[in-house]
């Protein structure tokens, strides 16, 4: 596995995401997404887990909607917060219910400790993939050359200090939170030790 998955999918729904990505995010945190993307496609391409690859985009481009100003909520953890967000782009975009919610589930689920591959492959690739590119975990299953052409066009731009300020900000409204949680399990050591860099 030498080729990088260089252009994402191409229908209106992933290109909406990406672009309204690109409008809330900050440049840290849409190189994130874009990267969590690549992480969980090349995933799935090496471990031959069949997914819904506009769904995994789209949640991929969607996770952290609920740490960015315009839509943190000061009740919900901020993966249900990004998953409610989901459901509404779903619905512009002609989605049905049922795919809304499944967006929905697994924006929610990437925070969780495990997601079952058989229940739900592309929750079960975001998660890794987010683990991947915030903690390191797993980060040696990426080939040494697709990891240097991401990082190369998608670089890291300080997400360590500024994912931590977001976590931080979430812990002390919501101190029950799993970003909470996720700071006092060493999270901000994680991140700035991470392999692929701080």
């Amino acid at each position: 596995m030498n080729t990088l998955i260089v252009s994402p999918v191409h229908t209106d729904a992933a290109r909406a995401a990406l672009r309204i990505a690109g409008e809330y995010y900050s440049p840290a945190l849409l190189n994130h997404a874009v990267r969590s993307y690549h992480w969980a496609a090349v995933l799935a391409q090496a471990e031959d887990i069949a997914v819904d690859d506009e769904l995994l985009f789209v949640a991929a481009m969607l996770h952290d909607f609920g740490l960015v100003p315009e839509f943190d909520s000061y009740a919900l953890d901020f993966e249900y917060a990004g998953g409610h967000i989901a459901v509404v782009f779903a619905a512009g975009a002609g989605w049905a219910q049922a795919r809304a919610r499944r967006v929905q589930e697994i924006i929610v689920r990437h925070m969780g400790d495990q997601v079952d591959v058989g229940t739900d492959p592309e929750g079960h690739l975001l998660h890794r993939a987010t683990g991947i590119d915030i903690t390191g975990r797993e980060a040696d299953l990426l080939p040494t050359d697709v990891r240097a052409q991401v990082l190369s066009q998608w670089p890291r731009l300080g997400l360590a200090e500024e994912f931590t300020h977001c976590f931080e900000q979430q812990a002390v409204r919501k101190p029950r939170s799993t970003a909470a949680v996720a700071l006092r399990h060493g999270l901000a050591t994680k991140l700035r030790e991470n392999p692929l860099g701080a």
